[in-house]
C-alpha cells in the first residue's frame, strides 16, 4: 500500500503494472550511458590515455571555449532584444519579438551552410565585392565561424525566458529605484538585471547544452569540438575506443555544466515583495532608430540571410532544371521515421507521468529523474553507445529503423515527458476516484476519464517530438539503415560536397516545416500592455 498526499492507495495489479513499466523505461534511458562506461571501464588505462592526450585535452579547451562564448554571446544579444521588445515604445515591437524568435527553427547545419554560401571566402558577398577589388574575404571557417553560427540561432532560448521574466516583474522596484534619484540605466543594471539572472541562465545553460552536443555546424565550419572528433574517430579511423573515451569526456562536460547553473542560481529570492504591477513602457525618444537598427540588424543576419540564401538557391535550382523529386523519398523517410519516435516517446513518457504525479514516492521520483537523463547526453554519444550496442550484442538491431527510433526515445523523452506530465497535472483525480466507486476497473476508467483529457496534451507532446526529430542529425547518419537517407541527411551531405543548390531543397523544406509550431508560439505570446 502507497500513500498519496496523506491517504493510502491500494497498489493494484494495473498500479504494479504501470510501475514496471515506468521502471522498464527509465532503466532504457540508462542504456546507452551504462554501456558507454562499460566499453570504457574494459581498457581503463587505453582510455585515460585516450582522454588525458594532448588532441583530446586541446578539444576539450576549444569546446568549453566555444560553448562559453556562445552562451555569453546569446545572453548579450537576447537582453537587450526582450526588454526593447517588452518594456519600451519600439515600433512594431509584437513582430519584432516574433521575427526575433524564428532563428530558432532553423536548424545548426542548416545556419552554417548558409552562413559559408554567404560569407564564405569565395562566397556571395565576396562575388559582389569583387568589382571593388576584394579578391578573398576573411576565412570563416574555425571556432569563429561555429561561434556566429551557434550564437545567431540559439539567443531564441535565453530571449523566450528572459522576455518572460521581463512581462511578469514587479514594477514597484524599479519605481523605488527612481524616486531615491537613480537614473534608468543605474535602475536598470542594479534592479533589473539581478531579477533577468535565473531566466537569463537558464537561457545560457540551454545555449550551452546545444553548443556542447552540436555536430552539424562545427563539422561544417571544420572546428574539431569534441563532437566533431568522436565522429571523426568512428568514421574516419575507425577506432571505436577512442570514440567512446571522447564520448564520456563529452558527457561530464555536458554535467559539470548543468551543476555549474545550478550553483548560479544561489539562494536569492526573486518573487515580488508586494502586490505585483505590470511594468509600463519606457520612452526611447532619440533612441528609437538606434533601438530599431539593432533589433534589424539581428533580424537581418539571423533570419533573412539564411533565408534569402536558401531561396535564392532554390530558385536557381529549378531554374536550371532541377527537379524536387529529389526530395520525395527522404522527405517520405524523414515524416515516417519521425511519426513512429513521435508515437513511441509519448507512449514511453505515459506511464513515467503517471507515476510522477498519481504515485508519488521514492521510486516514483527516482524513476522521473532518471528518464530525463537524456537531456544530459549529447545525440552523438547517444548514438555512438547504441552502435556499439548493436554491432556488439545486438546485431539483428544494428543499423535498422527499431534502433534509430530507440535513440530518438532517449534523446527527446524529456520533451514528451514534461508535455505529458503537465497535462496529468491538470486532470483532477476525484474524476478518477469518481469511476473507481461506481465499480469501474482501472483501465475502463483511465480509457473512458484520463485517456480524453490527456490527449491534448500528448498530441503536443508528439508534434514536438516529431518536428525535433525532423531537424536531428547525428543519432540518424550513425543509426539509419543503409540507403535510409531523410532531409537532415541529404541536406548535410550535399552542403558538405559543395552541392548548396541541391542541399538547399531539403534545407528549404525542414526549415519551413520546423519555423510553423515556431510561428504559432511566438504569435500566441501575451505581451503586457
Amino acid at each position: 500500500m502507497a500513500v498519496l498526499r496523506g491517504r493510502p492507495v491500494q497498489l493494484n495489479a494495473p498500479a504494479i503494472a504501470v510501475g514496471l513499466l515506468a521502471a522498464a523505461v527509465a532503466g532504457a534511458m540508462l542504456l546507452p550511458a551504462l554501456y558507454l562506461l562499460i566499453r570504457v571501464f574494459a581498457d581503463l588505462g587505453a582510455s585515460f590515455d585516450v582522454m588525458t592526450g594532448s588532441r583530446a585535452l586541446t578539444s576539450l579547451r576549444d569546446t568549453v571555449m566555444l560553448a562559453a562564448a556562445a552562451a555569453l554571446g546569446a545572453v548579450a544579444i537576447a537582453v537587450p532584444a526582450a526588454w526593447l521588445t517588452t518594456r519600451t515604445d519600439l515600433p512594431f515591437a509584437r513582430t519584432w519579438f516574433v521575427l526575433l524568435s524564428l532563428p530558432l527553427a532553423i536548424p545548426s547545419y542548416i545556419a552554417a551552410m548558409t552562413l559559408v554560401i554567404f560569407l564564405g571566402p569565395r562566397g556571395m558577398l565576396q562575388s559582389w565585392l569583387e568589382p571593388l577589388g576584394v579578391d578573398r574575404l576573411p576565412d570563416i571557417y574555425g571556432f569563429w565561424g561555429a561561434w556566429l553560427a551557434l550564437t545567431l540561432f540559439t539567443f531564441p532560448y535565453v530571449l523566450l525566458p528572459v522576455r518572460a521574466a521581463l512581462s511578469s516583474m514587479d514594477r514597484s522596484l524599479e519605481e523605488a529605484s527612481q524616486s531615491l534619484g537613480k537614473s534608468g540605466i543605474v535602475t536598470f543594471v542594479r534592479v533589473v538585471l539581478p531579477q533577468l539572472r535565473p531566466a537569463a541562465a537558464a537561457g545560457a545553460l540551454l545555449v550551452a547544452l546545444y553548443t556542447l552536443s552540436d555536430f552539424g555546424a562545427v563539422s561544417i565550419m571544420n572546428f574539431p569540438s569534441l563532437s566533431q572528433q568522436i565522429y571523426v574517430q568512428y568514421r574516419g579511423t575507425l577506432d571505436r575506443d577512442a570514440a567512446a573515451a571522447l564520448a564520456i569526456l563529452l558527457v561530464l562536460v555536458a554535467v559539470v555544466v548543468v551543476v555549474a547553473e545550478g550553483f548560479t542560481r544561489g539562494r536569492a529570492r526573486y518573487h515580488p515583495v508586494s502586490a505585483s504591477r505590470r511594468p509600463g513602457r519606457i520612452r526611447l525618444g532619440r533612441w528609437k532608430w538606434a533601438a530599431l537598427a539593432y533589433v534589424g540588424a539581428i533580424v537581418s543576419i539571423a533570419l533573412v540571410l539564411p533565408l534569402g540564401v536558401l531561396a535564392w538557391y532554390t530558385s536557381q535550382g529549378l531554374a536550371q532544371g532541377e527537379s524536387l523529386q529529389a526530395i520525395r523519398e527522404p522527405g517520405l523517410n524523414s515524416a515516417y521515421v519521425s511519426l513512429i519516435a513521435a508515437i513511441v516517446t509519448v507512449l514511453a513518457a505515459l506511464p513515467v507521468a503517471y507515476l510522477a504525479v498519481r504515485r508519488p514516492g521514492i521510486f516514483s521520483v527516482v524513476v522521473e529523474r532518471l528518464s530525463y537523463s537524456g537531456y544530459a547526453l549529447p545525440g552523438i554519444v547517444i548514438a555512438l553507445t547504441l552502435v556499439f550496442f548493436g554491432a556488439n550484442y545486438a546485431p539483428f538491431l544494428y543499423q535498422t529503423i527499431p534502433l534509430l527510433v530507440f535513440a530518438y526515445m532517449v534523446s527527446f523523452l524529456p520533451q514528451a515527458l514534461g508535455a505529458t506530465r503537465a497535462s496529468f497535472l491538470q486532470i483532477n483525480p476525484k474524476t478518477e476516484e469518481a469511476g473507481r466507486s461506481l465499480g469501474k476497473s482501472p483501465l475502463h476508467v483511465f480509457f473512458r476519464i484520463t485517456l480524453p483529457q490527456l490527449l491534448p496534451g500528448m498530441t503536443a507532446a508528439g508534434g514536438l517530438v516529431f518536428l525535433t526529430v525532423m531537424k536531428e542529425l547525428p543519432a540518424t547518419l550513425l543509426l539509419s539503415p543503409i540507403g535510409f537517407d531523410t532531409l537532415a541527411i541529404q541536406a548535410w551531405d550535399l552542403s558538405r560536397e559543395g552541392f548548396f543548390t541541391r542541399a538547399s531543397f531539403a534545407a528549404s523544406v525542414l526549415v519551413i516545416i520546423s519555423a510553423v509550431p515556431m510561428l504559432i508560439m511566438a504569435i500566441r505570446e501575451r505581451t503586457p500592455a
